[in-house]
C-alpha cells in the first residue's frame, strides 16, 4: 500500500508545515522551528502560552504526509510580571464553572509556577477532556496535568459498549478499517485512517462512550 508519506519528501513536508504555521493566525511562525525525518515532524522553539503549542501541533498534523509530530516546544512566560499562581487558580475555577458541561463542583485545581494540576471525579471521559481544554487555553498557564478520574454511575455491559462504539465510528467515519477493543475501562483503537482529522475524530468518539476512563489511540494515518 502506498501512503501519503511515501510519495512526499521530507523537504516538501517541512515547507508545507512552515507555510501552515504562517497561515494560521493563532501561531507566530518565527518562534517555531520545524524539522522532518521520514515523515515525522519535530517542532522546537519557545512560545509564551501553552495553547500555542497545541495550535502548532494541529498545524503540523493538518499537512499531508505527516506520520507523527514530536512537540519539543518550550513554554516560557514573558519576563514582565504576569498572572500569579493565585490569579491563574481563580481564572481556572471560573472557566470550569462557566462551562455547563463540566461538573466544576467535583473538580479541584491547584497551580504551581504556572502549571495546573487538575483532580476530581467525573461521570464521562469527555468531561475530563473538556475540563483540560478549558484550562490549557488560559493566559499564564504553562501546562496541565490531568488526574481527573472517570467514575460512571452505572457500569454498562462491556460487549454492548464495544458494539456501540464500533457502530458510532462507522457512522462518523464511514470506514470499517477502525477496530475497537476494550481493556477493562480503556478503549483501544486500532487500524488505519485517511487523515489526522479522522484519527482525532475516532478518539473523540471513543471518549464519548459510556464508562470510558482512558483511550489508547493506535490508529495509523495512511492512504
Amino acid at each position: 500500500m502506498t501512503t501519503a508519506a511515501a510519495v512526499r519528501t521530507d523537504e516538501r513536508i517541512q515547507r508545507d508545515v512552515l507555510d501552515e504555521l504562517a497561515w494560521d493566525a493563532q501561531v507566530q511562525p518565527n518562534e517555531i522551528g520545524v524539522s522532518v525525518h521520514d515523515g515525522v515532524v519535530t517542532l522546537t522553539g519557545q512560545v509564551d502560552a501553552y495553547a500555542l503549542t497545541w495550535a502548532a501541533r494541529r498545524c503540523a498534523q493538518r499537512v499531508r504526509g505527516v506520520r507523527a509530530v514530536a512537540d519539543e516546544i518550550e513554554v516560557r512566560l514573558p519576563g514582565e510580571p504576569g498572572r500569579t499562581d493565585a490569579e491563574i487558580a481563580i481564572a481556572a475555577s471560573r472557566a470550569l464553572e462557566w462551562d455547563s458541561f463540566v461538573p466544576a463542583e467535583r473538580l479541584d485545581v491547584t497551580v504551581s509556577d504556572g502549571w495546573v494540576l487538575l483532580r476530581g471525579e467525573v461521570e464521562f471521559g469527555w468531561q475530563r477532556r473538556t475540563a483540560e481544554w478549558e484550562l490549557r487555553r488560559l493566559r499564564g498557564v504553562r501546562g496541565v496535568t490531568n488526574l481527573v478520574d472517570v467514575r460512571p454511575v452505572i457500569q454498562p455491559d462491556a460487549e454492548r459498549r464495544r458494539r456501540d462504539l464500533q457502530r458510532a465510528l462507522g457512522r462518523g467515519l464511514g470506514t470499517e478499517r477502525v477496530t475497537v477493543e476494550l481493556d477493562g475501562d480503556t478503549v483501544v483503537l486500532a487500524g488505519v485512517v485517511r487523515s489526522w482529522w479522522e484519527r482525532d475524530e475516532a478518539e473523540r468518539t471513543a471518549w464519548s462512550g459510556e464508562g470510558v476512563r482512558a483511550v489508547r489511540n493506535r490508529l495509523l494515518v495512511g492512504g
